[in-house]
């Protein structure tokens, strides 16, 4: 439903908000992601009808992003956990964003179709990440040797965790508030 009054749109009961009509204790978080993206993403809009949500996310993902995984390893992560949680946004998101920082096609399309990436050390990246999802981190033991086996080191794993965290927030936010895919995603929709 658009509301043509304020521009925004509201899905459910949950607004997507844009920076003027975002609780103010969300603009700043907005006004970061305006000047990252160039747009500000629907599920990030969606977040910010709670400050606290959009608040917590927008902290993660810096810490995140500021993390020892390269812009390649970070996409297959997230891309994992869009696909384990099955939210039809953040796999178009992370689909497009991972095509965008290379990874490779055959790569993404194995990840979407629950299979896991050709390269040994994305491979172990993803096994990892679903494994943790979908076991709520119980018997991940064998994925977890596999992973450090690739060469990472165990305080990687832990940086999965927060990796984890940040998508599941998008994620069940995108889900529940059914929120719609933006045309610059829409491709991989």
């Amino acid at each position: 439903m658009n509301n043509i009054q304020t521009g925004t749109i509201q899905t459910n009961h949950f607004q997507i908000h844009t920076i003027e009509t975002a609780p103010e204790q969300s603009k700043a978080a907005l006004q970061g992601l305006q000047q990252s993206f160039g747009l500000i993403p629907n599920v990030a809009a969606t977040m910010a009808g709670s400050p606290v949500l959009i608040n917590a996310f927008i902290g993660s993902f810096g810490n995140f992003h500021g993390g020892s995984f390269d812009d390649r390893q970070k996409q297959v992560l997230l891309l994992t956990n869009a696909v384990a949680l099955q939210c039809h946004w953040t796999v178009a998101f992370h689909s497009t964003i991972a095509l965008k920082v290379g990874v490779a096609e055959r790569d993404v399309t194995a990840i979407r179709g629950g299979a896991l990436p050709a390269d040994p050390k994305l491979s172990a990246l993803s096994a990892l990440t679903r494994a943790l999802v979908e076991t709520k981190g119980r018997a991940v033991s064998d994925d977890v040797e596999r992973f450090i086996a690739a060469g990472y080191t165990p305080s990687q794993v832990l940086e999965v965790i927060a990796g984890v965290a940040i998508s599941t927030m998008a994620g069940i936010t995108g889900s529940m508030a059914q929120t719609p895919i933006e045309e610059p995603f829409k491709a991989q929709a």
